[in-house]
């Protein structure tokens, strides 16, 4: 059995299963992408609900595997070496089980670096924009009597909502025939930003019909549609 005795989160959210990965995460674009490709893999792991409400992700347990106080953090027991191995940054996770298990990413050069810039593409630009859309849109921000910060962030958001538009233009997936990393990337993200955020029509979603039957093709995956409810909230 694993010893993960090194890893003070373990004494807050104990492992019942230190033989397998441990996940520390919530149901966020973020927190969602890595139990989404933990289901597609098939790897076994072990959910730890981080409850952001409550500030559990800047207790000192949680920081010490995520110093930027973000969920989601993982434990590999089976890590490089064999060697027990703690990742923080979904895109960094999503790339670590990616190259483990030879899944979710081409083996070809070239084709690989395409998908991970697409990886990129979400974590630099679509995450950060479509949260700022949320806070102005839907939170606090909403309040703010100049809405200039809305506008510029609804009308980026509608950019790159375009950008990908173009890009799945004659592809199912945004590598093609294959669904990979940068689809799991993106599809959490996409769905917060016209569902929880409720930011369909300021963003005028409607008008990427490439995008909306990528997100369909992609939510309508049994692994997706588990991975989107893990971990649970009770």
């Amino acid at each position: 059995m694993a010893d993960l005795s090194a890893f003070p989160i373990t004494t807050r959210w104990p492992a019942k299963r230190p033989d397998q990965i441990q996940l520390y995460s919530a149901t966020t674009p973020n927190g969602v992408k890595i139990s989404i490709a933990l289901e597609e893999i098939g790897l076994p792991y072990e959910p730890h609900l981080i409850n952001i409400s409550k500030n559990e992700s800047w207790t000192p347990e949680f920081l010490s595997l995520n110093p930027n106080g973000k969920i989601p953090a993982i434990i590999d027991p089976n890590g490089p070496d064999d060697k027990p191995i703690g990742l923080f940054e979904s895109g960094a996770i999503l790339l670590y089980l990616a190259e483990k298990t030879g899944l979710l990413l081409p083996a070809d050069a070239a084709r690989r670096y395409e998908t991970i810039q697409w990886v990129f593409f979400q974590m630099a630009s679509v995450g950060p924009m479509f949260g700022q859309v949320g806070f102005f849109h839907k939170f606090a921000g909403r309040e703010i009597a100049d809405k200039r910060p809305l506008e510029r962030y609804r009308d980026e958001s509608r950019r790159l909502i375009g950008v990908l538009d173009g890009r799945l233009k004659g592809r199912k997936w945004v590598m093609g025939n294959d669904y990979t990393i940068a689809d799991i990337s993106l599809l959490g993200w996409v769905r917060n930003l016209i569902g929880f955020y409720e930011a369909r029509e300021l963003v005028g979603f409607d008008d990427f019909a490439n995008v909306a039957a990528w997100l369909e093709r992609g939510l309508a995956r049994p692994a997706v549609q588990k991975g989107l409810t893990i971990p649970a909230k009770s």
